[in-house]
């Protein structure tokens, strides 16, 4: 799998800071440094049971330590003006869905977007089109996920972003 490293340039140069999950391990690791050596503000929200297993040496940019995961995603929503996921694990998808569900429900109207780096998340998307299918997922909310397969045009579509709301989807207050 190749991530091209102009995702993140691209993040520097646009002065873009990063809200992240605060590893400083593989591609958590890799796009703190890139954002915080490019004079960036880099914000790691952790959970303290994940500091062993996530920090390997020094931490990066501004670290907070929370109780657990549910505060995590609720402190890096609150800090974040839009939330992208990159190749990940479970808790990258855990992490994606629940931004979906909420821009659904209207507790956010912030961009959620999916860098579908060599067809990674290919899977994931023909199971959202069987929801669709199926009945499950209302087509009219396709609008709530932006997919790219290059970083140039997540970022371009990103920033060209605007919520759109339905019946179903009401912004809380």
């Amino acid at each position: 799998m190749s991530l091209r490293s102009s995702f993140f340039i691209q993040q520097v140069d646009r002065k873009i800071d990063l809200v992240y999950g605060g590893g400083s391990v593989g591609l958590m690791g890799l796009i703190s440094r890139t954002v915080f050596n490019g004079g960036c503000h880099v914000l790691g929200v952790i959970p303290k049971a994940l500091l062993r297993h996530e920090i390997s040496g020094e931490a990066i940019g501004e670290v907070k330590i929370v109780s657990g995961m549910h505060q995590r995603k609720a402190e890096m929503a609150k800090h974040a003006d839009a939330f992208i996921a990159l190749p990940g694990g479970y808790g990258t998808m855990e992490e994606l869905l629940e931004m979906i569900s909420w821009s659904q429900l209207g507790i956010h109207d912030k961009p959620v977007g999916l860098l579908n780096v060599d067809g990674y998340y290919n899977g994931l998307l023909a199971l959202f089109d069987k929801g669709v299918e199926e009945g499950f997922i209302e087509s009219s909310a396709s609008h709530l996920l932006i997919i790219t397969n290059t970083a140039e045009e997540l970022v371009k579509k990103m920033e060209e972003y605007a919520p759109v709301r339905n019946k179903v989807e009401r912004r809380q207050s």
